[in-house]
């Protein structure tokens, strides 16, 4: 598992170097039109279910998954447009079973039925890779920290509460608020909270959204003396290197903060992903979702 893969082009001796996230679309790209989904792509390209699955919703807003389907869909468009191949044999050709499934995933997706939308002539494809817009420049500028720190950890024990969460459905707000109302003194003594997104056990609905386990809580020293009348969940993180990033402002413009550090650090730095859970620092309570004070630290596990 690294964060660059070399590979030997075959025109000449160039060297090409690509990051995970391009070598997993490069080969989605090819592979399209096969029965393809995450395990295929995290096998290609040397990483865990959970790296892939950060890696997709990080930096494209959406899972493996749902990817591959649009995709497949946008060829699909195209063909309808550029082709006089029958409804059918597009279909068949871009990776569904039935015309049937073909139809109903293409409405879901364009707001009409491949043959009306072949009548109409109409050209909605447009690229699947999303490009950077000048506010998200100017939040890159001025609210991120672009050149992380580099951190050892020791073991760390975190009690707190766990639920579900998911890519389009942000549960955590409220997850927070329940920890605090029940165990803001466990807060207040650790003097920080810690959210840990657990993406290695996830679950892939049928609409192409993501469900995994999250937990929000403290550090604490023991497990021992955790108080029996409330429930509390516990976790531990393992020891090892970090790069601790610091996204400030709005949380909002959280999932930048984000696309940023896989998107754009992670494929020119010189560091590896190792296979542990990142996870999110508050040192300090957060007032109000939007407050311009707002900061938390990014702790994304290295080798």
């Amino acid at each position: 598992m690294g964060y660059a893969i070399i590979e030997i082009a075959k025109r000449g001796d160039v060297l090409k170097q690509i990051s995970p996230l391009e070598r997993a679309i490069e080969y989605i790209e090819n592979h399209l039109n096969e029965n393809i989904g995450l395990s295929d792509v995290s096998r290609e390209t040397g990483y865990s279910y959970y790296h892939m699955t950060r890696l997709f919703s990080s930096v494209l807003g959406e899972s493996v998954g749902r990817y591959i389907n649009r995709r497949r869909l946008y060829n699909a468009a195209e063909k309808l447009i550029h082709s006089d191949q029958r409804v059918i044999d597009i279909a068949l050709d871009c990776g569904f079973e039935s015309s049937e499934a073909f139809s109903r995933a293409f409405k879901l997706a364009f707001g009409s039925s491949p043959t009306a939308y072949r009548k109409a002539g109409l050209d909605l494809v447009v690229n699947a890779k999303r490009k950077l817009a000048p506010v998200d420049v100017g939040h890159i500028a001025n609210n991120i920290s672009r050149s992380p720190e580099l951190v050892m950890l020791k073991e760390t024990r975190v009690a707190g509460l766990r639920g579900t969460t998911s890519l389009f459905d942000n549960r955590l707000p409220g997850l927070w608020e329940e920890f605090m109302r029940l165990h803001k003194d466990l807060f207040v003594t650790a003097g920080a909270g810690y959210g840990i997104c657990e993406t290695q056990q996830t679950v892939y609905t049928k609409d192409g959204d993501v469900m995994f386990a999250a937990m929000v809580g403290s550090p604490v020293n023991t497990f021992d003396d955790l108080p029996l009348f409330l429930p509390l969940d516990t976790k531990i993180l393992r020891a090892g290197k970090f790069a601790v990033f610091t996204h400030r402002g709005t949380f909002t413009n959280l999932f930048k903060t984000y696309q940023y550090i896989f998107g754009t650090w992670l494929p020119a730095a010189k560091e590896e992903l190792d296979d542990r859970e990142d996870f999110e620092v508050y040192e300090r309570e957060v007032s109000t979702f939007d407050a311009p004070d707002n900061e938390v630290k990014i702790y994304i596990p290295i080798k």
